[in-house]
């Protein structure tokens, strides 16, 4: 009957295939240390024969001799010429991302559109201030004609700030007039043919 490499053992690194693995199996056998140092001096001259773009990296050996201690699932108990990885540090696991959890009233602005307003509100009333929301408004106008492409209403923009301020910013259609936004088409992957 025929062994298939899917029945044989599963390969630490397999891009150095069964035959390496072989060799660090066999090496692991061996009684005396240093009969078994020379056969792991051997098996990195066979790995970096393997891979010999590798020899141009920095630090390349460290990289062999840290192959070679996974593939001998950190039991290899040789002298070794560098310091090699330990198992405790393969698989550290990064430390959590603290993420905030404030509520969003719509998503589709923001938080940060949320702190502009209550910016422009603590602001004392005049010409400041005016452009300020002014530049809010066709900001929010941007942000939600990218959330629906269908088309927006100056009149939805001017309810929304009116909400988030709690009445205290007041736009009216008939004085104020945001900036129209076209949609581009994102460009085409495709390549024009020269003729």
């Amino acid at each position: 009957m025929l062994t298939y490499n899917t029945q044989l053992k599963h390969l630490k690194l397999p891009e150095y295939g069964r035959n390496i693995h072989q060799m660090v199996e066999h090496c692991l056998t061996i009684e005396d240390r240093d009969e078994r140092t020379r056969c792991a001096h051997s098996i990195i001259n066979c790995m970096s024969k393997l891979f010999p773009k590798l020899r141009e990296e920095e630090n390349y050996q460290q990289k062999l001799w840290d192959h070679l201690t996974i593939m001998s699932d950190f039991r290899l108990d040789i002298d070794y010429p560098t310091e090699v990885v330990k198992a405790e540090n393969l698989n550290t696991v990064p430390q959590k991302i603290p993420y905030t959890s404030e509520h969003i009233r719509y998503r589709h602005y923001g938080k940060d559109v949320e702190r502009l307003i209550a910016k422009a509100v603590s602001m004392e009333p005049g010409e400041e201030r005016s452009e300020l929301v002014l530049l809010i408004a066709n900001h929010m106008k941007k942000l939600l004609l990218a959330a629906n492409s269908d088309g927006v209403d100056d009149i939805k923009i001017f309810k929304d700030l009116a909400e988030y301020s709690h009445g205290q910013i007041q736009l009216s259609p008939e004085t104020t007039v945001l900036h129209e936004f076209k949609i581009v088409a994102p460009p085409s992957g495709k390549k024009k043919k020269k003729r």
